[in-house]
């Protein structure tokens, strides 16, 4: 069973001491986390799901359909599944979503470490759309949710005759979020859609790379399935106080594309006034020096980011050199940006001397901005994420304890929480077809003789 999701130091909330003095019973819970927290060398273990817990969450009561593969629009059903809705997961019999066999694999024939992490807080449901008595279970089921999120390319559910209007008709209250790769309109639309053409095609590749070398890949993470994702669930909850209003749906069409080039800052009106090409900077920025990844004695690596003459004349006294940052050398952003490779390299050979911890250190005393370039062995060793809880431990049916990202945003009076991981595949299927449609079991066992669940 889950541990739930968030520590209790971040789940519990504290109360004002009473004029006794004594310490209010949730006062002395967090106490108590915190010093199991100290103790505890690496990840703090989520406090456990309260019963009613999910009754107490902002989205309890909201049914969400999610009918899509992999992330793309399935992520916004998590992140509404982590605060509170119940996030039914529909798939085809045989096999499920690919998801499953995406990614590291476990102990378990169905399931993918990818899968675990990301289709968390479902049930699984098994039904075949491309069978008539499929799509009627499936619209039964419309009928009595609230939301239905769906990635597939544009005109596959119109072929199953699962179009907007027939949804709508059914359940005239359904918000339905539509991710694709190119959006449900525009002579692109019918064109396959992933992240990694997503990034390309919104100009995030052209940016990611050295000057005049390949572009490369902006991280391996299909960053645009979880931008996209987010828009959705942005979409999805403007459409849920809507429906408070008026008591009707509506659609929500998000691009993978559109949602990668609307985070990409100002390079739109620096061309459009200017007809200036933003290229590749490398580990560097075009706005500011020294700003971008430098190697220490050590072989680590830091980021630095002076994006302002106070950034850099604490970065000076850091170094100990306080005379770069005068007015005759480098103290003006503009005479650093035309002196860049100079400045650059000095900030090379001085991060070259030291060692990262030394480094680190350094700046932080001169409150320069500095981080280390961390890699997940870092981050499970970090006292910071041990803190805010960024990891958390869940028991996963089959495979045993997981660690996985835990939930954000960060809600003082209803945090989100994990209920589950990944579920085995149709593990819910007769719950939902006996409980929520009423489908005796003779009929449901006529169903699966029939592959239609």
């Amino acid at each position: 069973m889950a541990k739930g999701v968030r520590s209790t130091k971040t789940t519990n909330q504290t109360t004002d001491a009473p004029e006794t003095g004594e310490t209010p019973p949730a006062q002395q819970a967090v106490a108590a986390a915190e010093a199991e927290q100290e103790a505890e060398p690496a990840i703090p273990h989520p406090t456990a799901e309260r019963t009613g817990e999910r009754d107490r969450l902002p989205l309890s009561g909201i049914r969400v359909i999610d009918v899509g593969n992999f992330l793309a629009g399935p992520y916004a059903a998590s992140i509404l599944g982590e605060f509170g809705a119940e996030v039914l997961k529909i798939e085809h019999p045989i096999g499920g979503d690919p998801m499953r066999r995406f990614g590291t694999p476990t102990t378990r024939h169905d399931a993918t470490l990818a899968w675990l992490s990301e289709a968390r807080n479902r049930k699984s449901v098994t039904i075949d759309l491309r069978q008539s008595e499929g799509v009627n279970l499936f619209l039964k089921l419309v009928a009595k949710s609230d939301i239905l999120i769906e990635n597939f390319r544009p005109g596959t559910m119109e072929e199953w005759g699962l179009s907007w209007p027939t949804l709508r008709e059914v359940n005239p209250g359904l918000i339905m979020l539509r991710v694709s790769g190119y959006g449900q309109t525009g002579p692109y639309r019918r064109r396959s859609g992933f992240a990694h053409i997503a990034h390309a095609f919104s100009g995030l590749s052209y940016l990611a790379g050295f000057p005049g070398e390949t572009p490369v890949l902006p991280g391996t993470a299909p960053l645009g399935d979880y931008i996209a994702s987010l828009f959705g669930a942005i979409g999805v909850l403007i459409a849920l106080r809507h429906k408070e209003k008026t008591g009707r749906g509506q659609l929500i069409d998000v691009g993978i594309y559109e949602a990668v080039f609307r985070i990409l800052d100002e390079i739109a009106p620096a061309y459009g006034l200017f007809g200036k090409i933003r290229e590749r900077e490398g580990a560097g920025s075009f706005i500011a020096v020294p700003h971008g990844h430098f190697r220490t004695k050590d072989g680590k690596w830091v980021a630095l980011a002076c994006t302002t003459d106070k950034m850099f004349e604490r970065l000076a006294e850091a170094m100990e050199r306080p005379e770069l940052a005068s007015s005759e050398l480098y103290g003006d952003q503009r005479k650093r940006l035309a002196a860049r490779d100079v400045v650059n390299q000095i900030t090379i050979d001085w991060v070259g001397s030291l060692t990262r911890d030394e480094v680190m250190r350094r700046c932080l005393e001169k409150e320069v901005p500095v981080g280390p370039l961390n890699s997940i062995a870092d981050m499970f060793n970090d006292e910071h994420f041990r803190a805010r809880g960024n990891l958390a431990r869940v028991e996963a049916e089959g495979v045993g304890e997981v660690v996985v990202p835990n939930v954000i945003p960060n809600l003082s009076a209803t945090p989100g929480r994990i209920t589950n991981l990944g579920p085995p595949l149709g593990n819910a299927t007769y719950e939902v077809l006996r409980e929520l449609l009423d489908i005796s079991a003779e009929e449901i066992k006529q169903l699966r003789n029939r592959k239609i669940v």
